[in-house]
């Protein structure tokens, strides 16, 4: 099979490799449509401390190649169009047990992150992936493999939104208008908040308008917190969600955060340095600082749902499809900070 190997920091090759064999539990996924995450882009950087050689890519849909002889054959078989769930988990540790398996203690350890002795990396930028039948979601047939290639993304936003507990008429901020703050918008509104974006860029405010954002914010011509407090008579908003790596925003993201309200950081900060906060306003208001990282298998069902049901349509946020042969334009694309989804295509 063609691969595209990242042998080192911004030095790749597509290769023809070995096509893995599958055990009696697991299933052969000829891969589709994989999506280029940020993650991916810094990656290919150098900007993380994983194991090259590697393979990327965890945004990937496709169908059944090929199944085990202990795979439940009247849930799945060859032809249909799924996606994995790509958390590594356990299923032993005290995480795996509490319903958190995106937080799985043994997943940092699996061969994703490090692999000596070979590959690293999820495997999504190939043309097939081994999978444990445990880990499909199944897509009805008539859904594209362009929606499919969102699942993780929508995924990690639907996490994210359930680290909160929004109310009908709450106010709720999201920081940074990409491909993830966009989806904030999207699933907030559906939630039945009223919702104000901050992003910079007059592109991307337009488009949260489009979508049903509410109103919007420009933190280069106003202060972003006065903005919002003003729109909201003084409180700040009940939920704030920053999608930015700028530890400076993460700051003004907690400060914007109303009384007894609740602010997720999304986004990995990058350079991950410390942030200042007010404490002691933490305390007396009540607020509540909280993370989200990666899907559980409940978000990523959800994700499914919401996809494959036409209830979200994440195709407005496609940048744009590339053949995997011209990865070299399509990561050169997605490096780019006013782009949304960039999307690889193996075949047709």
């Amino acid at each position: 099979m063609k691969a595209i190997i990242l042998n080192q920091p911004k030095d790749f090759s597509i290769k023809d490799i070995e096509t893995p064999s599958i055990k009696a539990d697991e299933v052969l996924i000829r891969i589709r449509t994989s999506g280029i995450c940020t993650n991916d882009v810094r990656d290919f950087n150098g900007d993380c401390n994983y194991s090259y050689p590697r393979i990327g890519g965890h945004e990937y849909c496709g169908t059944i190649a090929k199944i085990g002889d202990e795979v439940n054959s009247s849930r799945f078989h060859e032809g249909q169009k799924v996606v994995q769930y790509i958390i590594d988990d356990c299923k032993e540790c005290y995480f795996c047990k509490h319903g958190e398996e995106n937080i799985c203690e043994e997943h940092p350890n699996s061969k994703i992150f490090h692999n000596p002795d070979g590959l690293s990396g999820y495997g999504g930028f190939a043309e097939y992936v081994v999978a444990k039948a445990e880990d499909l979601f199944v897509y009805p047939e008539e859904t594209s493999f362009e929606k499919m290639a969102f699942t993780e993304p929508l995924a990690c936003v639907v996490n994210s939104i359930e680290r909160t507990n929004i109310k009908f008429g709450d106010d709720v901020v999201v920081i940074g208008g990409g491909t993830m703050g966009l989806l904030h918008v999207v699933l907030a509104k559906m939630k039945g908040a009223r919702v104000i974006l901050s992003e910079p860029l007059e592109e991307r405010r337009e488009k949260a308008l489009s979508l049903g954002c509410d109103d919007v914010v420009n933190p280069i011509a106003e202060d972003a917190v006065t903005a919002v407090k003003n729109l909201t008579e003084g409180r700040g908003a009940l939920v704030v969600f920053n999608t930015t790596a700028i530890p400076a925003i993460a700051a003004q993201a907690v400060e914007m955060t109303a009384p007894t309200g609740t602010v997720v950081m999304f986004s990995s900060i990058h350079p991950n340095e410390p942030v200042p906060v007010d404490m002691g306003a933490v305390h007396s208001y009540q607020k509540t600082i909280t993370g989200a990282v990666s899907p559980t298998i409940s978000s990523f069902h959800q994700a499914v749902q919401l996809i494959g049901k036409g209830l979200v349509d994440p195709t407005v946020f496609t940048e744009e499809i590339f053949d995997y042969q011209d990865f070299d334009k399509a990561i050169k694309t997605a490096s780019k900070p006013d782009t949304y989804k960039v999307i690889l295509k193996f075949g047709e």
